[in-house]
């Protein structure tokens, strides 16, 4: 099967996801959206609070082979299983994902262009990008309404480990990018993006 794939990259609270979502609600179950969050490694032998006090924003914490590896199984045509996390646990949930073939597959999250062998995998890279002050005040909003976490302990975790990793790992990204964007709700980037995959389909 012929496949393009799409990396959405940016740092935490940039629109990413706003991008990605435009774009699954414009062609719906014809493209296939794979979340990078969803690779953090499982961490069943250590205690929650253990757990909460790993630097999730690091490279390390994600089995980037194992999705490098669903990439090549979809891009060959195989449905794969993807991993689901539970981010209020900080571990992996048992339940998995499966995500079919598509002719257009995008992958999203905030190291989606760190990774060299994932980076080649890419066919579009797309960079989102955002006032750091907006960034935190969203993450902090997201965190507390969907993640089951306190503003004390977002604002600790912002401050010890995203913002010092998106400076080291994400922010250097952007240069590798196809396309860098201001926000999510960019319509010219999005229709840029929407017109190259519809010429595909």
């Amino acid at each position: 099967m012929d496949t393009i794939i799409i990396g959405v990259a940016g740092g935490t609270g940039s629109g990413k996801s706003t991008f990605t979502n435009r774009l699954k609600k414009e062609f719906g179950d014809r493209i296939a959206v794979i979340s990078y969050d969803d690779y953090y490694k499982r961490r069943d032998d250590i205690p929650l609070e253990e757990r909460r006090k790993i630097n999730y924003d690091h490279p390390d914490a994600l089995e980037t082979e194992l999705l490098i590896s669903h990439l090549k199984a979809l891009k060959e045509g195989q449905a794969v299983e993807c991993p689901k996390y539970n981010f209020s646990q900080h571990n992996r949930s048992d339940k998995t994902i499966t995500i079919e073939p598509r002719k257009v597959i995008i992958v999203e999250g905030i190291l989606v262009l760190q990774n060299e062998e994932l980076r080649d995998f890419l066919d579009i890279k797309v960079f989102v990008e955002a006032d750091a002050d907006e960034r935190i005040m969203r993450r902090a909003i997201r965190d507390v309404k969907e993640r089951g976490r306190d503003i004390e302990g977002v604002f600790e975790q912002y401050m010890s480990t995203v913002k010092p990793m998106h400076y080291r790992y994400v922010e250097p990204t952007k240069y590798t990018a196809d396309i860098i964007i201001n926000s999510g709700m960019n319509d010219v980037a999005f229709d840029l993006v929407k017109t190259k995959i519809m010429t595909f389909l």
